[in-house]
């Protein structure tokens, strides 16, 4: 009796150690160590989740300045985006050159400076013709000789003048014209003996381009000056569809950070330039000389897609276009699109979108950094 009373009361003594056991911390052994365990990530911020889709807090929106847009198909003109340069009006501009080498000089109120208005026919500068000695001496005898010549015709003249009534009127209209011949090649030898060209402004407009410095040396058909009217601008793109001219319905300029153009179709060629088709715009505003543009030329065909602002086109890790869509108050998910320029401003979405998306249209740039 004595002995099974010990046993019984045993069991509960080998339970308690058990636990104690149990409640020891158990240490792994050097090089079985884990790292530190992450930091929660608190769930109040904006946040990438793992399927791709934002979450961002009404207040982080507001702080943003998210808004959306509902979208809905529709019919939308065909539209492709073109590579543009302004160039001038052949009309409303012109470029100065000199015909003849030789150093400019300032006229008196001096040379023009860029940007300056001038009227047309205004002098802009001379050209003093750099001349050999001997051809300025050959010059000078022939003007002599022609001098000599013009005195003896003109008192021939005269003497036919008072012998009107006797003497054939072909007589005294042959003498006139022999001094008038000789008076313009004195004058014409009197200006390159004077050694100076001058160069006028062929159109009224502004001046565009200058190469001008006094004493400068020119060459003959070098460019001097560069005038141009600048409410007459034009754009000539260059389109890798030939039948593009055939359809074309509205154009416009897109310019980043200002509202998009409208311009004028002037025509194209009908020729290839690089194996593309010139086509030439009008009514562009606010440009320069030179400056590439890009042009979207709608056609009078159409196709159905969503339009939307161009700033809500982002890419993806993937480099694919992607908008941000609110599928929920604090949730928005990326979705792939196919895109056209529609205007310069809108592009038209035609696959990707479903009719009722709330598009991203502003403050999109930010989502699309959420990470």
């Amino acid at each position: 009796m004595k002995r099974g009373r010990i046993n019984l009361l045993s069991k509960p003594l080998v339970a308690a150690m058990l636990g104690a056991l149990f409640l020891v911390p158990a240490w792994s052994g050097p090089g079985h160590d884990h790292g530190d365990e992450a930091a929660p990530v608190s769930a109040g911020g904006p946040q990438r989740q793992p399927d791709g889709s934002v979450f961002l807090p009404k207040a982080a929106q507001r702080q943003m300045g998210v808004r959306t847009l509902p979208v809905n198909g529709a019919e939308l003109p065909r539209s492709q985006e073109l590579q543009g340069v302004v160039v001038m009006d052949p009309n409303a501009g012109g470029k100065v050159q000199a015909t003849q080498a030789g150093r400019l000089v300032a006229p008196p109120q001096g040379l023009p400076n860029l940007g300056q208005r001038v009227q047309r026919g205004q002098l802009l500068a001379y050209v003093e013709p750099v001349a050999g000695a001997l051809e300025r001496s050959a010059q000078s005898a022939q003007v002599a000789e022609l001098k000599s010549l013009l005195g003896l015709a003109e008192k021939r003249q005269a003497r036919l003048k008072e012998l009107s009534d006797t003497v054939p009127k072909r007589d005294i209209e042959a003498t006139q014209a022999e001094v008038a011949g000789l008076q313009a090649r004195i004058a014409a030898l009197g200006q390159g003996l004077s050694g100076r060209e001058a160069l006028l402004a062929p159109v009224s407009g502004v001046i565009a381009a200058s190469n001008a410095v006094v004493g400068q040396v020119v060459d003959a058909r070098e460019l001097v000056f560069e005038v141009v009217d600048p409410s007459r601008l034009r754009i000539e793109a260059l389109a890798y569809d030939v039948n593009a001219a055939a359809d074309v319905g509205a154009v416009f300029l897109a310019t980043a950070g200002a509202p998009p153009q409208s311009l004028r179709f002037l025509g194209s060629a009908t020729r290839l330039r690089e194996q593309a088709l010139p086509m030439n715009f009008g009514g562009a505003q606010g440009l320069a000389l030179g400056q590439s543009v890009r042009v979207v030329v709608q056609s009078r065909s159409t196709l159905k897609g969503h339009a939307v602002p161009a700033q809500a086109l982002m890419k993806n890790p993937a480099n694919q276009t992607i908008v941000w869509v609110k599928q929920a108050p604090e949730r928005f998910v990326p979705k792939v699109v196919l895109a056209q320029a529609l205007d310069g401003a809108q592009v038209a979405v035609t696959q990707g979108l479903e009719d009722g998306d709330r598009v991203v249209v502003q403050g999109a740039t930010l989502v699309n950094q959420v990470r």
